[in-house]
């Protein structure tokens, strides 16, 4: 698939089959967060793989919406601050490093046939209980992982003169 046509396919699933995903699939998808770039190559990021089955009530708990764990897997990115780069104003790469990997890994997804969708609007302590994440790691997004059930909603997009500015050259 050209990599144009793949962006314009990819859109947030609302809605999964409760099919597996085939497990060479799913390392694939990882594989290519694996690959994405990362400030000096830190690669400051981890991903929590779950199995939704049996845990759809607690997982509820990080992300209330129904849809949430129709998928069959639940990938959290989380975040390695003590691995990530600063740049010299002392900005912190970590965030950006790791949301790179999860677009990598969505995108992955969407070639694949899967479905995903980027949440940021979790309960940031409930995924750390009920994912036991360590003190020094930090859960930044998550995203249901398999085949949709559901149609693409509106993608209204911004005008690219509206999102870009160009210097005199």
């Amino acid at each position: 698939m050209e990599f144009g046509d793949l962006i314009k396919k990819r859109y947030s699933v609302r809605g999964y089959q409760s099919r597996e995903v085939e497990e060479e699939k799913l390392e694939k998808v990882l594989d290519s967060a694996r690959m994405a770039p990362t400030a000096v190559n830190k690669q400051p990021f981890r991903f929590i793989v779950v199995k939704t089955e049996g845990r759809e009530d607690e997982l509820k708990t990080i992300y209330p919406a129904e849809w949430f764990t129709e998928a069959p897997l639940v990938i959290c990115a989380c975040t390695v601050k003590s691995e990530s780069w600063n740049r010299r104003d002392g900005r912190n790469y970590v965030e950006v490093d790791t949301a790179i990997a999860m677009d990598h890994l969505i995108l992955a997804a969407t070639e694949l046939g899967l479905g995903t969708c980027w949440i940021a609007a979790f309960n940031v302590e409930e995924a750390r209980k009920v994912l036991k994440v360590p003190d020094d790691v930090e859960p930044l997004l998550f995203t249901p992982l398999g085949y949709p059930n559901a149609e693409p909603r509106g993608m209204g997009r911004k005008r690219l003169s509206e999102l870009v500015r160009y210097e005199h050259w």
